[in-house]
């Protein structure tokens, strides 16, 4: 199972039971799917960076799952045909880990080169 990142904005109008009603449909399917819900966070209404037919701002909602790819392609086709959601988009985040991992320790290896480099010649300069 590949960890993912689903983040969807509703209309700013929509109450905490609707915004209920869009989220455990969403959590059924995964679960269904021998997926695992890892994470709901209702982050709130934002102003949105660009006017969205007639909206300005939106409620913003963040789920982070296991599943299968599979399982992704469901999520979007039911958020898509959802009147409420304004946008969404689904992240890979196990891909992105293993980026950010692999950077870090590139990083690592080079801080650790520069230190050795750096440690004879502080030697040789106090003598």
């Amino acid at each position: 199972m590949r960890s993912y990142e689903l983040m969807f904005i509703m209309v700013p109008t929509a109450s905490e039971e609707e915004m209920d009603k869009v989220i455990q449909p969403l959590e059924g399917v995964i679960k269904a799917d021998q997926g695992e819900v890892e994470e709901v966070e209702k982050i709130g209404k934002r102003t949105l960076a660009y006017r969205i037919g007639k909206f300005t701002e939106g409620n913003y909602v963040l789920i982070k799952c296991k599943a299968k790819g599979s399982l992704v392609k469901e999520l979007e086709r039911r958020l898509k045909v959802t009147d409420s959601v304004l946008r969404y988009i689904t992240v890979r985040m196990d891909v992105i880990q293993k980026r950010v991992e692999k950077d870090k320790a590139e990083r690592l290896k080079r801080a650790q080169r520069k230190t050795r480099g750096a440690q004879p010649e502080a030697a040789g300069s106090v003598l």
